[in-house]
């Protein structure tokens, strides 16, 4: 029976309004009770949900359901029954918005849905919401007169077996949902190593490494168990870290399904697959494959999810290498077009002449060397689908118009063609570089400025989500440590605290680039500070060159810059400041010249 828990008293806690369900909660997807089983597990499959809420048609919430029971309704064969049949209240609650995290807490429940004063479906919260925002509520707190009154409530209402330990490996939490699973007391388990109270835990690692580990298999009194592994920094130094015993999610067990087939097939074929013999996959991302806790980076993947159910155009920017396209690839995965072509085209890479051909394509016969029966542009391959127009910056202004014809017009005509082509495909546009500083220099038309921001997703740099960096970094070295067959090797903590430290002006695939090579040289398992690049770790010259030397490769360098920047400069004032003109002159790209007409700060000549 629901558990309907409307809003009381509240109770003060000092900060009442920062543990208020209204800052929390999360947007809700629901179904309603007419729709069908069919649609409902599709749902619940592409974006990956342990429960959708149920709605009346006036948006009053009557339950939930879980994969779970819409496995049993397919098996029955039940696809277009209606969901109203299959309907469950078990774990479930309904709270107002006005209610206290605390008030929810003392809930016997995981799932909740929020309602207003009218019991209308407004939010959704889960247990480990609550955990979480009560662990993000904690770190901020000014003042610390509940937190050991919050955390032991925290540690108690947990579904999950959830253990803490301090820097030394000792157990200093230890919740009752642990406790009855292992057979040992609160009581009897803090105080002692936490190698003395759980089987074969890897605790004591996570606190040397920092790095978190999330849905692992732990075999703990002989049964294969599903368990994260979370550390805890303070001022770029382990304190602690955060076992939790996840006893059942539908997400973790087809993680271990696919790790137990992974083993088996390592088992039954030993010698390592040629490059040429491994098998291609489709590239699908989801947003929730980009990984990161991150406030700035769930806010990002929040509105992207948002945004992905419509059609509106989206204007993804950031520097280079926070993951613009990822995003974009996550949009159409979630969008209605989800089942049509993904068409990335990168327009810093295309040469001038031939940008109209490659995105409208050509008729046979239009130019010389064309193919026989033409070609069709990239817009015509992106039909039904998604076409990612990546570094939209560097399109030549001649066809920022053409461009802009297209997306008023939503029709296209090849080169050397008769007659125009109707394009139905959704756009998606990414660029490093400051748009609104272009056109007012003239570099970007403003009409198409104005027609691509219809929603801008800005991607922030990994230096300002440094909290990202021990998850990026744990999941890129398992990752690069199988694509080069290597053995498993994980990174001390003051290694990772010096990753955390540093800027990362190339971000994410400046990361992966460093430590792709650390996983190729250093032969050691266990990656420490000195094997890290001179950069990270914040030396300003190599200690075994002396001083002489440093002056005079400084000296070769600045002289090779302003030669460098001298020959730019005569190759713009030798073509009026045409830099397509210039780069071809130079013998480089166009998009490397804006790079170096950038580093050296050559304003209009």
């Amino acid at each position: 029976m629901v558990q309907d828990f409307m809003h009381k008293d509240k109770k003060d806690y000092g900060k009442e309004n920062l543990l208020s369900i209204k800052k929390w909660m999360v947007s809700p997807q629901f179904i309603f009770d007419n729709t069908s089983v069919r649609k409902a597990a599709k749902l619940l499959m592409d974006n990956e949900l342990q429960f959708l809420p149920i709605v009346d048609q006036k948006l009053k919430p009557t339950g939930l359901i879980s994969p779970k029971i819409m496995m049993e309704a397919l098996l029955d064969r039940q696809s277009e029954a209606s969901v109203s049949n299959y309907v469950t209240q078990d774990d479930y609650s309904i709270v107002h918005i006005d209610a206290s995290l605390m008030d929810v807490l003392s809930l016997n429940h995981r799932n909740f849905a929020v309602v207003d004063d009218d019991r209308r479906l407004i939010g959704l919260l889960t247990t480990n919401h609550i955990l979480k925002c009560l662990h993000t509520y904690m770190k901020d707190m000014n003042q610390k007169e509940h937190s050991a009154e919050i955390l032991n409530e925290i540690l108690e209402s947990a579904y999950e077996g959830v253990a803490v330990v301090d820097e030394h490996g000792i157990v200093r939490e230890f919740n009752d949902a642990y406790s009855r699973f292992t057979g040992i007391s609160p009581e009897s388990a803090i105080g002692r190593h936490v190698e003395e109270v759980i089987d074969n835990t890897k605790l004591p690692d996570t606190l040397k490494t920092g790095m978190p580990e999330r849905g692992v298999i732990q075999y703990i009194q002989g049964q294969a168990m599903i368990v994260h592994r979370i550390p805890i920094w303070k001022n770029d130094k382990v304190v602690g870290a955060i076992g939790i015993l996840i006893f059942e999610g539908v997400t973790e067990v087809y993680r271990i399904y696919e790790r137990l087939q992974e083993n088996n097939r390592q088992i039954q074929s030993p010698v390592p697959q040629s490059c040429t013999t491994k098998r291609q996959e489709k590239h699908t991302m989801t947003l929730d494959q980009i990984i990161g806790d991150s406030e700035s980076t769930s806010n990002r993947k929040r509105l992207a999810r948002k945004v992905a159910k419509t059609d509106a155009t989206v204007l993804i920017t950031g520097e280079s290498g926070t993951g613009k396209e990822m995003y974009a690839r996550g949009i159409h995965h979630l969008s209605a077009c989800s089942s049509g072509p993904f068409i990335s085209v990168n327009c810093g890479a295309i040469p001038e002449h031939l940008f109209e051909s490659e995105l409208f394509g050509y008729e046979e016969g239009a130019f010389t060397g064309a193919r026989k029966g033409g070609k069709p542009g990239k817009f015509e391959l992106a039909e039904n689908g998604t076409i990612f127009l990546d570094e939209i910056g560097e399109m030549p202004l001649m066809m920022q118009a053409k461009l802009l014809r297209v997306l008023q017009e939503k029709r296209v005509d090849r080169v050397g063609g008769a007659h125009e082509y109707e394009i139905n495909a959704r756009i998606i546009a990414a660029t490093n570089r400051n748009l609104q500083k272009m056109v007012e220099a003239g570099d970007f038309r403003e009409d198409l400025y104005y027609r691509l921001n219809i929603i801008e997703i800005p991607i922030p740099p990994l230096r300002d989500r440094t909290e990202d960096i021990p998850k990026l970094v744990s999941y890129y070295i398992n990752s690069l440590c199988k694509r080069y067959q290597q053995p498993k090797k994980v990174m001390t903590s003051e290694a990772l605290a010096l990753f955390m430290k540093y800027t990362w002006p190339g971000n994410i695939r400046e990361l992966i680039n460093t430590l792709e090579k650390l996983i190729v040289l250093v032969d050691d398992s266990i990656i420490g500070v000195h094997h890290l690049p001179v950069d990270i770790m914040g030396k300003e010259k190599p200690e075994e060159l002396p001083d002489n030397s440093i002056t005079l490769i400084h000296q070769a360098k600045t002289i090779g810059d302003e030669k460098e920047r001298e020959l730019i400069c005569d190759a713009l004032r030798n073509t009026g400041g045409n830099k397509s003109k210039a780069a071809e002159q130079l013998g480089i790209h166009r998009t490397t010249l804006y790079q170096k007409i950038k580093k050296y700060q050559i304003n209009k000549l």
